[in-house]
């Protein structure tokens, strides 16, 4: 009877060991999110650091799995914002002040987001930082990673109603994987835990 009961208890504990290998690195949904399901919502241009060859793309990508998902009504992409910096200093210096606030002292200033808000005629919007976007090895093994962290604002409070970061890493051989196809895999597997 003792055996049976360990035999069960191992695998259970099995079971949750595997089960909780899978989702995000980290994500977390504001309480106030439940309450919140925006119309239109924004793609800031990506903050690619280093990674240049990622401008863009990545905002491509992340807009694409967006609308595909139909969730909201309109996406605004970030080459649409993009354009609407070069029409509109106030949207440019807004989303700056805000986006420089946000990352020195991870405050999202509520006039700001607003103000964003209505420049940009968005709901809420998407922040998104690159953290890797390469060819890498790791102990002999040849890799290509993406890694990516955001964050959705809502523009009426400030309200960061859900952040995550997460990579994808995929190992290869001889042939390179595409850096965009393995992002791809990336922002579906964190869209899918985004609130809406």
């Amino acid at each position: 009877m003792r055996k049976k009961a360990w035999v069960f208890g191992a695998t259970v504990l099995f079971f949750l060991v595997i089960v909780g290998c899978g989702g995000l690195r980290y994500s977390q949904v504001a309480p106030e999110a439940k309450d919140i399901h925006p119309k239109r919502i924004g793609v800031l241009p990506a903050d690619v650091g280093t990674y240049e060859e990622a401008r863009g793309v990545i905002d491509d990508i992340i807009a694409g799995d967006l609308v595909k998902r139909k969730w909201f009504q309109d996406v605004v992409a970030a080459d649409s914002i993009s354009r609407q910096f070069l029409a509109n200093e106030e949207l440019r210096k807004s989303v700056v002040d805000y986006v420089a606030k946000l990352k020195t002292v991870n405050f999202s200033d509520p006039e700001l987001s607003k103000k964003i808000g209505e420049l940009a005629q968005v709901d809420a919007f998407l922040v998104v930082n690159l953290d890797y976007w390469q060819y890498t090895m790791e102990n002999k093994e040849k890799l290509a990673k993406v890694g990516m962290g955001i964050k959705m604002i809502d523009v009426n409070t400030g309200t960061v109603l859900w952040k995550a970061s997460h990579h994808e890493i995929e190992t290869y051989t001889w042939f390179k994987p595409e850096l965009a196809k393995v992002a791809k895999k990336l922002v579906g597997a964190m869209i899918d835990e985004m609130p809406h």
